[in-house]
């Protein structure tokens, strides 16, 4: 029997009740039991994704989808991994090979970090989302980093370089291409996504997640405290940097025959369409937890951690529609429409919006008249909009004057 170990603090083992009273061997098998359950789960969830998206597209567009493999096709996806594994790994004559190899896990582990430190599950109602397994109280969720919100961000900003050394690494231009336009694409929309979240951390008071969550309970969701704009915000910003459409630019086959992987074949190349359905239920999972409430919900089940699954499914599968709702839909962006919306619009949207939030809670703080502040607020969120507005035009006019730049 492994003796139990003093803790350090919540700073290295995070803030989950599991660890409190030391660290045996049943806190380290519950640990891996969490960790093989989750990755189990999120696997399966990939495979049903993506059947999810191509029978839901077919719909949509009035064609049948996949119906051959299993009841309803949803063995498809299945047979594709299976025919991909067993397919020749074609390594480039030209490529740096360790590199190679690598990407597909850099853009890969990223994906399920991030949903180690998503609350799945739990009563928040009447408490923290504690449950008992197996005689300890846990939280049903793989950690819960005192800085959870900083892993999030630092995770996908990580998946780049997956994208990134996938291009560089494949000696060819146009892999290198279309990574290149990666990396520009996810620095453009991370900085908006990042000031969203800003608005959220104003509100809740911590990085944690599951405290997050636990301030969400009763209704409380963030949604409707941050005023929706900083979730619009959020979403548009997560579906560039998740490269789905219709900012899809970086694998633009019309242009770039493929995009950064157009060197892959067999396994590795199922690595990287594995990362992109895994991201895409991560980041939706992220949207549940930041805006939703995540588990939380009205409990109408004699077990109260499980009524708080299912809400977390039911808002998941909300957002999953959302996403490929999106795919069906709307054409690809231009690129130069790509970097507008970025830099032009969403992040100073987020910094506006981020100033009349803290407007209004300094205002309650202050003791001062919140309806004034906020009017104050947005009156300066205007005047600045307009003199961006006038420097764009300015810019516009300047370039349609002189297209060769050589007056400048």
């Amino acid at each position: 029997m492994m003796a139990g170990l003093s803790l350090p603090g919540p700073t290295v083992f995070g803030l989950d009740p599991l660890y409190t009273g030391g660290v045996g061997l049943a806190e380290v098998l519950i640990t891996l039991l969490k960790v093989g359950v989750a990755f189990a789960v999120l696997l399966v969830a990939v495979m049903l994704m993506i059947w999810f998206e191509r029978k839901l597209i077919s719909d949509m567009q009035n064609r049948i989808g996949p119906n051959l493999a299993g009841p309803f096709g949803i063995f498809q996806t299945l047979a594709d991994g299976i025919k991909l594994f067993f397919k020749e790994d074609l390594i480039p004559e030209q490529s740096d090979r360790l590199v190679f190899k690598l990407a597909p896990y850099l853009s890969l582990v990223p994906a399920f970090l991030v949903f180690a430190v998503v609350p799945v599950g739990g009563n928040f109602s009447g408490g923290n989302g504690r449950v008992s397994l197996f005689g300890h109280e846990t939280l049903l969720q793989v950690a819960d980093p005192p800085v959870g919100i900083l892993l999030v961000l630092a995770m996908s900003s990580v998946a780049v370089y997956g994208v990134m050394l996938a291009g560089w690494s494949s000696g060819s231009k146009y892999p290198l291409l279309a990574s290149v336009r990666a990396s520009a694409q996810m620095v453009s929309y991370e900085a908006a996504l990042g000031l969203s979240l800003v608005a959220v951390l104003l509100k809740s008071g911590s990085l944690s997640t599951n405290q997050i969550v636990a301030e969400q309970s009763v209704w409380n969701w963030n949604l409707w405290v941050t005023w929706v704009v900083p979730m619009v915000i959020f979403l548009i910003a997560a579906t560039a940097e998740l490269n789905r459409p219709p900012f899809d630019l970086v694998e633009a086959e019309q242009e770039l025959v493929g995009g950064f992987h157009t060197e892959y074949s067999s396994i590795r190349f199922a690595l990287f369409y594995l990362a992109e359905f895994m991201n895409m239920i991560t980041m939706s999972a992220i949207v549940v937890t930041l805006f939703l409430g995540g588990p939380n919900g009205p409990d109408f089940t004699s077990v109260g951690w499980l009524s708080g699954v299912l809400w977390f499914f039911v808002k998941l599968m909300l957002f999953l529609f959302f996403f490929v709702w999106l795919r069906a839909t709307l054409p690809r962006f231009r690129y130069d429409q790509l970097m507008d919306l970025g830099w032009k619009l969403l992040i100073p949207l987020s910094l506006g919006w981020l100033l009349v939030l803290a407007s209004y809670d300094v205002a309650g703080d202050r003791g001062w008249n919140r309806a004034v502040a906020v009017i104050v607020a947005l009156a300066i969120m205007a005047a600045l909009a307009s003199l961006l507005a006038l420097a764009l035009r300015a810019a516009r006019q300047r370039r349609e004057l002189d297209p060769q730049g050589e007056f400048v």
